[in-house]
């Protein structure tokens, strides 16, 4: 199975986990000094990524990974794509559409995530006609 394959097959099973916050398979995929920069600018460690799903915290209903871009660089394999979850965290609708980079690191023969940064998708700017 190519690199792409792999990272796209890895990017179902975590989109899969997501949607149902199931924290054993997510530390599973994770590398131990994993990043998250969300979409507002924060940022979570591996720990503080996991417990999002902490009672009912995050609730993600829906989350799909799509027009993925995988590049390959023998260890590390960064990945482009579009990111659109239906969620709710703390009750609050957490809805959105980001455009999605992860950076997997070949790890004991197998795939971990490195890091994961969304940034909104919006519209071009005014003054971009």
């Amino acid at each position: 199975m190519s690199t792409e394959e792999q990272v796209r097959e890895f990017g179902r099973t975590w989109a899969a986990a997501e949607e149902r916050g199931d924290t054993e398979v997510l530390a599973g995929l994770a590398a131990d000094g994993f990043r998250l920069v969300g979409p507002l600018g924060f940022v979570l460690d591996r720990d503080q990524w996991l417990a999002r799903y902490g009672g009912g915290g995050l609730v993600t209903e829906k989350l799909t990974w799509s027009d993925v871009e995988v590049r390959d660089f023998g260890g590390t394999a960064i990945a482009i794509g579009v990111h659109e979850q239906v969620a709710t965290f703390q009750g609050n609708p957490a809805n959105g559409r980001f455009r999605g980079t992860h950076v997997l690191v070949r790890e004991g023969g197998r795939w971990r995530l490195a890091g994961l940064h969304l940034s909104p998708i919006g519209g071009p700017p005014p003054f971009g006609a």
